[in-house]
């Protein structure tokens, strides 16, 4: 029999679902959520009979709404200044630093209302690299050391399910071709194709060792990078809330943060299924893979549109059925396979807050409101100019 006083007892650290995950990995994350003096972690305990709430860190909330409310805005400030540091970076430092090279002699240039860069091969792929690296590496770095998650929580790295790569992998074909619109190709990856298209017709792209480098970076170490921040302390410290909740905010800023209506679809889409491959694989590493393909799925996009001949619309329309059919034939044969298996994957939590109030209430906390407000902006005077 149950304890009398079971059914009165509130503590949101022991209630969670832990079961999604391996031992190893629940017990650091349950450590970090016990830690004292974490202001971003939600452990509130009460006895529903007794008028004294305890939240373990003092007299601090008098109910759970109000505690998981608190713990949000504490979280949100911290990653709305890794957002902003992210849209800092990509949109004032790296032109700042474009038009400080200019007027150094050095051939390159571009304004603030465009995300063109003009000059030399060299010169401006090697701004773009450091620029995209230091606008996703310095918003981790600040994570990390403010959320302080162990390494395992952090970024998962454990397989516990080969069938989940396999499945979210399938599913990034599907949501690809899905969205795969002329209108959905990046602004950046199509303009640093046109350029060394047009830089010499007498020399193939692939013999530019610049266009090479650009294009092994943009397929490989962003979206490594990328992930790093999106699957992993923001993912992490946002599932004491429930998974769902967790996919949807760290998709939904992800979209934004590319400041591009036409991908907005693709990155929100592609976002939900890295989350779901991690979360059922195990690993962050199959988040990374849902990323590189949705990445080379783009780029095979926008090199059959410059390509330029008659046929250029008949190939592509047979390319994008070629990625359904196979993104569907994986996604049956990992089902059949799977589905006698009788495991969940997502952690669930039971809140008095309902999913639009807790999702209404973060994206109000500043600074993540004014980042918000900034990449619309960005996205407007885009789809304008």
């Amino acid at each position: 029999m149950k304890p009398a006083n079971e059914n009165t007892l509130v503590n949101i650290v022991d209630e969670f679902d832990y079961s999604t995950q391996n031992d190893f990995y629940n017990d650091k994350f349950i450590r970090w959520r016990r830690r004292n003096n974490n202001p971003f972690s939600f452990r509130f305990e009460m006895n529903k009979k007794e008028t004294v709430y305890v939240d373990g860190r003092g007299f601090l909330s008098s109910s759970p709404t109000v505690a998981e409310m608190d713990t949000l805005t504490r979280i949100f400030y911290i990653i709305g200044m890794a957002c902003l540091l992210w849209v800092v970076i990509e949109n004032i430092l790296g032109r700042v630093a474009i038009i400080a090279l200019s007027m150094l002699g050095i051939n390159i240039h571009n304004n603030f209302f465009s995300t063109m860069i003009y000059g030399g091969s060299s010169e401006i792929v090697s701004v773009i690299l450091i620029v995209s690296c230091m606008k996703m590496l310095i918003p981790t770095f600040y994570l990390h050391k403010r959320f302080k998650l162990p390494g395992v929580v952090e970024f998962m790295s454990s397989m516990n399910d080969p069938g989940g790569m396999i499945s979210a992998i399938a599913l990034s074909f599907i949501t690809c071709t899905a969205v795969s619109l002329p209108t959905a190709y990046s602004n950046e990856t199509r303009e640093i194709l046109y350029y060394f298209r047009n830089l010499d017709t007498d020399v193939q792209l692939w013999d530019q060792t610049d266009f090479v480098l650009y294009i092994v970076f943009d397929l490989l170490v962003i979206p490594f990078l990328s992930e790093l921040f999106f699957r992993g302390a923001m993912f992490a410290v946002l599932r004491q809330f429930g998974d769902a909740f967790a996919i949807i905010m760290t998709s939904l800023t992800a979209a934004l943060l590319v400041q591009d209506i036409r991908e907005f679809p693709i990155i929100f889409l592609t976002s939900i299924v890295a989350s779901y491959g991690m979360l059922r694989s195990g690993t962050i590493f199959t988040a990374v893979a849902v990323r590189i393909i949705e990445k080379m799925y783009m780029f095979a996009l926008v090199m059959l549109e410059i390509g330029g001949t008659e046929k250029t619309f008949l190939t592509r329309n047979l390319f994008m059925l070629g990625v359904l059919v196979c993104g569907i034939l994986f996604f049956l044969v990992e089902w059949l396979i799977s589905r006698r298996k009788k495991r969940h994957y997502f952690a669930k939590f039971d809140s008095e807050l309902t999913p639009p109030e807790r999702i209404s209430h973060c994206i109000k906390v500043f600074p993540y409101s004014a980042v918000l407000m900034i990449c619309l902006v960005y996205i407007i005077v885009r789809v304008v100019l």
